[in-house]
């Protein structure tokens, strides 16, 4: 299975309906095997960090086996606004 970032970045933008999504591949050599992402969705709201990981685990279920290195940051619309604000 070829991982390319942007593909990722749509599956999560349309599957978790969120309001801004970063990809990185953070491969030393650009082989897509390991990935960064930032997730900022309003479906993150009220929910504790493992059950948010588990719902962009849920998403990309079928492209986790392939990836070696995975890091996610989740964040809601309001968390993503004080971020940016710093």
């Amino acid at each position: 299975m070829e991982l390319r970032a942007e593909a990722l970045r749509e599956k999560l933008l349309r599957e978790l309906e969120a309001e801004h999504v970063e990809v990185e591949d953070t491969t030393p050599d650009r082989c897509a095997s390991s990935f960064r992402v930032l997730v900022v969705s309003a479906k993150f709201q009220g929910k504790p960090l493992l059950q948010r990981h588990r719902l962009v685990n849920s998403c990309l279920a079928e492209e986790l086996p392939h990836i070696h290195a995975f890091e996610q940051k989740t964040l809601t619309p309001e968390q993503w606004d004080k971020e940016r604000q710093k």
